[in-house]
């Protein structure tokens, strides 16, 4: 049956208070530590991408995939707040679902946080190509700066980005702690200066026809423009690792989807505004898909003409700039942008680490991914694993497929988590809940149809990509898993594989109290 090996409450807690993580982080570091995820690829580029889709009509689709978000954000809240422990997603279906549902979320968050890495390499090489030609005059050549669907051969930029967040993270030096707060402050600060020069420039007639490929290309655009919006769980992975839980990781998640909220919808008015957001069409006068061969030829031969509509773009807020007349402020957008976007990429990592941990601690996963590097002391193996796949998908993969994929992992972990809120209000009503979410029976089933209603406007290829790694981790859960399990080997509370956290670098050295 599906709902066997279900590990109690109170034994998860009681493993995470034996060995756990030492707590440190605060509210603000927890919504520093949201902003900072959840701000990158998802506005800088995928604008471009949202506006192929919908056109203007892509404010809407901010508007929805963040009330799905949102709704999701609430169950995220109470369940983070009953059950303080690394783990996010994974760690709430052990105790309400059982094992064999928790190692489908625990593989889809690897989906979510591997290629959403990915994707954000990606959209940084966009950004570093285009300074260096706006700035320098360098032009990268188009063969080594695309992969094989713009008809280039490899993304080299991407590759480089990734393989030294990879190496930061296998060093793991205390000072990223203050680099990474700069870097949140360089994103926020840029967005804001975006938003003060675009909005009085704006046209009206920019945003007619406000929906030129209909409600369908909105709520499609919304489905990849959840990618925007990824990240806000990573703080709910860092529960363990944070003083009064129960109060501030409600804080972090819902303070943090707020903010980026208001953002996204300023930036994406000001661009449209600014110089318009129609997609390019076929002879037929559907829109051409995003990431695709047809609209990389029709981009080359309007750039070949001096045309640079909005979405073409790979650097689309400092093409914004550019055209309104602010070239050098667009050049700093592009910096800015090229500065910030490695620490999504390196928070995004950090949390792919954490979950593989907390499923080695469970004894779901070899130990040999959890050792523990003897001079750096982090995870070496294991972030070599990851940066290395993270590497091959940027290599040769467009922003935007690499967005879809990743959102099909996070919108099953999602649905799992509002199913999980719910069941555990029925099995364990009595039990305290700092943080209630208001409305559960609303709210719950909300988010269960967000999440199923946005995966059904995925791309098909995207959608396909998640059964079949589904199935390629049942295999794995099968093969390993289902023998080693801690839960079945009646290892629980005694040991529970805490000994693979006790000597790793805690997130803490990422964002410390007298750092942030």
């Amino acid at each position: 049956m599906i709902f066997w090996r279900v590990k109690p409450l109170n034994d998860i807690l009681a493993t995470a208070e034996k060995k756990g993580l030492h707590r440190s982080l605060g509210a603000w570091q927890l919504t520093l530590l949201g902003v900072g995820a959840i701000i990158g690829t998802g506005i800088f580029v995928l604008t471009a991408e949202a506006a192929q889709k919908a056109g203007p009509g892509m404010m809407i689709s901010f508007v929805i995939a963040g009330f799905v978000c949102g709704v999701a954000a609430l169950c995220y809240s109470e369940l983070s707040s009953m059950v303080p422990v690394s783990g996010s997603a994974y760690t709430y279906s052990y105790a309400v679902l059982g094992e064999l549902i928790a190692w489908m979320v625990g593989w889809a968050l690897v989906l979510e946080y591997a290629v959403a890495s990915s994707a954000v390499a990606v959209g940084w090489s966009g950004y570093f190509v285009g300074l260096l030609h706006n700035s320098l005059g360098i032009e990268v050549p188009a063969l080594i700066a695309n992969g094989p669907y713009a008809g280039g051969l490899i993304n080299l930029p991407a590759v480089v980005i990734s393989l030294c967040v990879t190496g930061l993270l296998v060093i793991g030096t205390r000072e990223s702690a203050t680099f990474n707060a700069v870097l949140v402050a360089v994103k926020i600060t840029a967005l804001t200066a975006f938003i003060v020069i675009a909005f009085p420039t704006m046209k009206s007639e920019n945003f007619h026809p406000f929906l030129p490929l209909g409600g369908t290309g909105t709520v499609g655009a919304a489905a990849s423009i959840f990618f925007a919006y990824v990240g806000f769980d990573a703080v709910s992975t860092a529960a363990e690792e944070t003083r009064n839980p129960q109060r501030n990781v409600p804080i972090g998640l819902i303070g943090s989807l707020g903010i980026c909220t208001v953002f996204y919808l300023l930036v994406s008015a000001g661009a449209i505004g600014a110089i318009g957001a129609q997609p390019l069409i076929d002879a037929a006068g559907h829109g051409l898909p995003p990431g695709s061969l047809a609209l990389a030829e029709q981009c080359r031969q309007l750039s070949d003409a001096g045309t640079h509509p909005l979405v073409c773009s790979r650097e689309a807020l400092a093409l914004v700039l550019r055209e309104i007349g602010w070239e050098k402020l667009g050049n700093l957008l592009g910096l800015a942008a090229f500065l910030a976007l490695p620490s999504v990429i390196l928070m995004l990592l950090f949390g792919q680490t954490r979950i593989f941990f907390v499923m080695a601690r469970d004894g779901l996963l070899p130990e040999v991914l959890s050792r523990v590097h003897p001079r750096f002391k982090t995870p070496h193996i294991v972030t070599l694993i990851t940066g290395l796949g993270v590497t091959f998908a940027a290599a040769f993969f467009p922003v935007g497929k690499l967005a879809d994929v990743s959102n099909s992992g996070t919108l099953f972990a999602f649905f799992v988590v509002s199913i999980a809120v719910m069941m555990l209000r029925v099995k364990e009503k009595n039990r305290h809940r700092p943080f209630t979410t208001p409305a559960i029976w609303i709210v719950g089933p909300l988010a269960m149809l967000g999440c199923a209603g946005l995966f059904y406007f995925l791309p098909s290829e995207a959608q396909l990509v998640f059964p079949v790694w589904g199935s390629i981790g049942l295999v794995f859960y099968y093969l390993y898993g289902y023998r080693k399990s801690h839960l079945a080997l009646g290892i629980v509370t005694a040991s529970g594989g805490e000994d693979l956290l006790a000597e790793v670098r805690p997130l803490a050295d990422f964002a410390s109290d007298d750092e942030v």
